[in-house]
This record gives structure tokens, sequence and C-alpha cells, in this order.
């Protein structure tokens, strides 16, 4: 058996390709039932798990605690802070 290098290999076996390929319409060309099935499939899941989604926020029950007595509202900057910000002239 001749010994044959990868590249003539491959060109042998595109050349046995490209007459595959003739025979295709370009204008014709469709993702067939195949590409439909698994768009499909992929919209029920995804339609899943929005419903499972919304079902497990549904039965979140968050309610916050109270802030301490004396305690700054979040966000806010502490008294010092504030201070040396308006002395120093600097805006927040």
């Amino acid at each position: 058996m001749p010994d044959m290098s990868a590249s003539a290999a491959a060109n042998l076996a595109m050349t046995h390709l490209v007459p595959l390929a003739k025979e295709i319409d370009e204008d014709k060309v469709t993702p067939g039932v195949l590409g439909f099935i698994v768009f499909a499939a992929l919209a029920v899941g995804v339609w899943m798990l929005m419903k499972s989604m919304n079902r497990h926020m549904g039965r979140v029950n968050f309610e916050e605690a109270p802030a301490p007595e004396g305690a700054a509202p979040e966000g806010a900057a502490p008294e010092g802070a504030a201070a040396a910000a308006s002395e120093s002239g600097e805006k927040k």
C-alpha cells in the first residue's frame, strides 16, 4: 500500500465530497425538520424554566428586619465623614 501524507489524504477526501456539495441547490437549503425540532425543544425548555422560576419567586417570603434605633439609614455617610467633606470643600 502506498504511503500517503495527511494533506494528500485530505485532498482525496475533499474531491469525493465536492460532487455531493454540487447536488445541493443553494436556493433551497433550509434547516429542515431537525432544525425545527431543536428550536421547539429549546423553546419548551425556556418556557418550563420561566414557569419554574415564577413558582419559586412566588414562594419567597422576604421580610426585612427593622433597623436598630439610632442607626443611620443605609447609604448615609457617618457624621464625621460628612463634616470632614464639608470642611475640605469636597462634594459627594
